[in-house]
C-alpha cells in the first residue's frame, strides 16, 4: 500500500491498539485476539523483547496492519520497515525518523505533546501527531491543542479508554491509540486471550456506535 493509502486504513479503523509486553512469546497470541475482536491496527513497541521479529510474524496475517512504536531513530525505523511495519509511531518527533518512513513510503504517527512540538512534528512532515501522554491533562488539553490548530491531525495516546473514546472522537480524533485498555497484563499472564478479545470486540462496538 502507499503511504496515503494506509493513512486511510489507519483512520478508517480508528483504533491503534499498542502492544507493550515482557515477554516475547505473548506478543502474537495478543495481536491475534485484538484481531480476533476487530482490532485491524497493531502496533508493537521497540522495547517488548524480539519486537521486529514479532513484526515480521504479525505483518504477514492477512487483514492486520502492523505497526512499530517508541521508535527514536531512523536506524529503527528502517529495520522495523524492513521486517514488515507499515507505520511508524514515535513517543517524541526526530525529523530524521520521519524522513526515514517517507523514504520507504510509510507514515508517521510523530509523538508530540506541547503545541510548539505539536506545530513543528507537523511541519516536519508528520502525516498524524500523536498527542502524548494524552491523558496527563485530558480532553480539555486536547481541546485547547486544537483550537488554535484545528487543520493539524492529532490522534491522543496515553489515558484512551473506552468510556472516554467517543469524547476523544467528537472533538476531532482521526483515530487512537490505546494500550493498557486493551491489552490487560493480567489476562495476558493468565493465558486468556479470550478476554483480550471480548475487551476489543467491546471497544470496536463502542467507536463504531459513533458512526
Amino acid at each position: 500500500m502507499t503511504k496515503e493509502e494506509i493513512l486511510k486504513e489507519l483512520k478508517k479503523t480508528i483504533v491503534v491498539a499498542i502492544i507493550r509486553l515482557d515477554r516475547a512469546e505473548d506478543v502474537y497470541p495478543t495481536a491475534m485476539a485484538l484481531f480476533e475482536g476487530g482490532i485491524r491496527a497493531i502496533e508493537v513497541t521497540v522495547g517488548t523483547p524480539n519486537a521486529l521479529d514479532e513484526i515480521k510474524k504479525i505483518a504477514q496475517h492477512k487483514g492486520i496492519l502492523a505497526g512499530v512504536g517508541s521508535v527514536v531513530d531512523a536506524a529503527t525505523a528502517k529495520a522495523a520497515i524492513e521486517a514488515g511495519a507499515q507505520f511508524i509511531v514515535t513517543p517524541a518527533s526526530k525529523k530524521e525518523v520521519i524522513d526515514m518512513a517517507h523514504k520507504h513510503g510509510k507514515p508517521v504517527l510523530s509523538g508530540a505533546f506541547s503545541p510548539t512540538e505539536v506545530l513543528q512534528a507537523h511541519e516536519w512532515g508528520a502525516d498524524i501527531v500523536k498527542l502524548f501522554p494524552a491523558g496527563a491533562l485530558g480532553i480539555s488539553y486536547y481541546k485547547a491543542i486544537k483550537a488554535p490548530l484545528p487543520y493539524i491531525a492529532i490522534m491522543p495516546t496515553g489515558g484512551v479508554t473506552e468510556l472516554n473514546a467517543v469524547e476523544w472522537l467528537k472533538h476531532g480524533a482521526p483515530c487512537l491509540g490505546v494500550g493498557s485498555e486493551l491489552t490487560n497484563k493480567t489476562l495476558i499472564r493468565n493465558g486468556d486471550f479470550n478476554g483480550l478479545t471480548v475487551l476489543a470486540q467491546r471497544f470496536r462496538n463502542t467507536v463504531d456506535n459513533l458512526n
